[in-house]
């Protein structure tokens, strides 16, 4: 067994992915239901008006969550043009998609093969783009294929 050394100055792990979300529970719900994670904390703070809730699939300390943020007097943000994406293994991209679709998500690119290397490997991976309900964007990406 390898044993990798942490560095002592330097970060080591990705706890978790912050996105401000304007109804807590629409979002909740969206991220339970549609992408099957679990909520596993949550924090309030009442002074300073907002509640935190880490959602994921499993609460071990090596697995990366994602923290939505209520503000309670905020009902809306945008996006602005450096955010990207959050991406999500499934092990059937259409099925899932299928799923997805059928509970009210909105599919913004439908399951399909995308280049991974120069056109001469021919290597290609299944993805799909779906909108959480706040417009953030999912990649959900097909582990048979990677």
């Amino acid at each position: 067994m390898t044993h990798i050394t942490k560095p002592t100055a330097m970060p080591f792990r990705i706890l978790y992915s912050m996105i401000r979300v304007a109804d807590l529970g629409r979002s909740i719900a969206f991220y339970q239901n549609v992408l099957g994670m679990h909520e596993l904390r949550r924090e309030t703070f009442p002074e300073g008006r907002f509640t935190l809730v880490f959602m994921g699939y499993d609460n071990d300390a090596n697995n990366a969550q994602i923290e939505l943020t209520y503000n309670w007097d905020q009902s809306a943000y945008t996006h602005g043009t450096g955010y990207g994406h959050t991406a999500l293994e499934v092990a059937d991209i259409t099925a899932a998609c299928d799923r997805m679709a059928a509970m009210g998500a909105k599919i913004i690119r439908a399951p399909g093969p995308m280049k991974l290397a120069p056109i001469e490997t021919g290597e290609y991976e299944n993805i799909a783009f779906l909108e959480d309900p706040d417009g953030y964007k999912i990649e959900l990406i097909e582990a048979a294929a990677r």
